[in-house]
């Protein structure tokens, strides 16, 4: 029987809370513990002595994880592994995969959950319940209804004919070959579950985790071994990308691509997949979430507080380090000047510093990289002149790569931070004439090329379908009067277009039908015994 599982509820580690004691508890074991990360290729661990450390985003001396990285020998294995596996994993069935995701998912919410999330705070800097909503609550979401959607197409995708005489019906089967995953940091959730979908129905997968990651990553990777995962289903591939690419795009059994990172990688993967083609067995699903300059549109007639809370919170939550985080906004006049200095005054309130103090909203951005990106947008920022950066705008690497919440207010809807993706706790507004609302509808759907999420905050119904009409294809994910952050999984299945990427709606049914190849099979009861047909008869 297949039953619609429920949403994991969200553990809230109040003060006094057993939780809070518990994760306090895993947080203290794991930071006085250095853990070495091996490659893991057909269940074994290979230990390479090619080491990367894993550092502390918030405490970038401190050393979470010495890890052993993927030549192209282990590579070119894993690769071998995955292909070996598939027909073992085929015949044990989809209720049986099902079983050991859904043993998984138990794990996560019981006994792993405070260590996966501890190992997501240290290792992304994530505040306890930015960790509890993402690497507990979600990827449990994620494996109990993947394997509710996937026992679903079995019943739901059979034909809806079959006459006298013949019996029709469907296989779902996985592609033929394994699917390469290449997972972001930013989300504990996606990385696990890049490969693990199509594991679901079927496929095998070389997982390429994020090199800011690593660490919780790996923590799931021994979870899903201790569930039950067989040998080779998923290989867990600490590397080189674009090393890794090249060596799966020389195998012929390579069928697919399950990532989640930037635009210009996603497209230059794309182009490396097309010029592979000629060498491929099948024809590759390609599937992918990219970058995002997700908006806000606010109309002079409009809750104030409720959306101050919207900017505060879609903008700055996980440091803006989400593919959804508030980016940019369009705000009437006559609102700004109602609610720019309380919110204000409520940004200078934020507390950012360790993970491990509760009273902290923010945290550190990921690394250095990432760090000197940010900072150089607000410093040019400053120099322009159509540009005044209103509040925050200071940063400091020097014990971890701190970026204060910052807010631009520019009078050009094309300036530099208003269209590319900083992926940081930076917000520009646009203040426009409370007159040019549907002007700036047309202005908001063409400035960027990105189409992931966005909201509108209207209190008329008239003017939230004027915005729900313009910005159609402006963005996957829509919010109505809400932050266009917080997707859960079976509610607001997520993805977006254009330049974000393929819209195939992780946490949704559409995801997993990517990564499926029907067999239509017609079994004949009355075999023909004549070969001549009735027409050709003589009268």
């Amino acid at each position: 029987m297949n039953v619609q599982p429920v949403n994991e509820e969200i553990l809230g580690y109040a003060p006094g809370s057993e939780e809070r004691v518990k994760i306090q508890d895993e947080l203290d074991k794991q930071m006085s513990e250095i853990i070495d990360i091996p490659c893991i290729i057909n269940g074994k661990e290979i230990f390479t002595g090619n080491i990367a450390e894993q550092l502390i985003p918030h405490n970038h001396k401190h050393v979470i994880a010495r890890v052993h990285l993927a030549s192209k020998k282990e590579m070119e294995e894993a690769c071998r592994s995955a292909v070996r596996s598939q027909e073992a994993w085929i015949d044990l069935g989809l209720e049986e995969r099902c079983k050991i995701f859904e043993k998984c998912a138990d794990l996560l919410a019981g006994e792993w959950r405070m260590k996966i999330n501890a190992a997501t705070m240290l290792n992304q800097s994530k505040t306890v319940f930015q960790a509890e909503i993402d690497s507990a609550c979600e990827l449990i979401d994620f494996w109990r209804f993947n394997c509710y959607y996937a026992r679903g197409f079995h019943k739901d995708f059979q034909p809806l004919v079959s006459p006298k005489g013949v019996e029709n019906s469907t296989e779902i089967r996985p592609l033929e070959g394994f699917v390469l995953s290449i997972t972001p940091f930013n989300f504990t959730s996606i990385a696990a579950n890049l490969p693990s979908a199509p594991a679901i129905v079927g496929c095998t997968s070389v997982w390429k985790p994020s090199r800011n990651s690593y660490y919780s990553n790996y923590l799931l990777m021994q979870l899903m071994m201790e569930a039950g995962l067989p040998d080779g289903v998923i290989n867990f591939l600490p590397g080189s990308g674009a090393e890794i690419t090249k060596v799966a795009l020389s195998n012929p059994d390579f069928a697919g691509l399950h990532f989640t990172g930037s635009t210009s990688t996603f497209q230059g993967l794309w182009q490396e997949i097309g010029n592979a083609l000629p060498k491929l067995r099948s024809y590759p699903r390609i599937v992918g979430e990219t970058g995002g300059k997700d908006f806000i549109v606010a109309h002079e007639n409009c809750d104030h507080r409720g959306l101050l809370v919207a900017l505060l919170r879609g903008s700055f939550e996980y440091q803006g380090q989400k593919c959804s985080a508030s980016s940019r906004a369009y705000i009437p006049k006559s609102v700004w000047d109602n609610i720019s200095d309380e919110l204000f005054n409520e940004i200078r309130k934020i507390k950012m510093g360790d993970a491990r103090d509760f009273t902290n909203f923010m945290t550190a951005v990921i690394d250095k990289r990432s760090f000197d990106k940010i900072s150089g947008y607000i410093d040019r920022a400053k120099k322009n002149q159509s540009c005044e950066v209103v509040v925050g705008g200071n940063y400091d690497g020097s014990v971890g790569w701190y970026i204060e919440p910052t807010i631009i207010v520019t009078n050009d809807p094309d300036s530099e931070t208003m269209v590319e993706e900083i992926f940081g706790p930076v917000l520009t507004v646009y203040v426009y004439d409370n007159e040019s609302f549907e002007e700036i509808l047309q202005i908001c759907d063409k400035s960027s090329p990105y189409a992931l999420t966005g909201s509108i905050f209207a209190n008329d119904e008239i003017d939230i379908e004027k915005a729900f009409k313009a910005l159609r294809f402006t963005a996957g994910n829509f919010y109505i009067n809400d932050k266009p952050t917080g997707a859960v999984v079976a509610q607001q299945p997520f993805g977006g277009a254009r330049a974000s990427g393929t819209n195939d709606k992780a946490g949704g049914p559409l995801n997993l039908l990517r990564w499926i190849s029907p067999r239509s099979i017609k079994r004949t009861l009355e075999v023909p015994q004549e070969w001549d047909y009735p027409f050709m008869r003589s009268e």
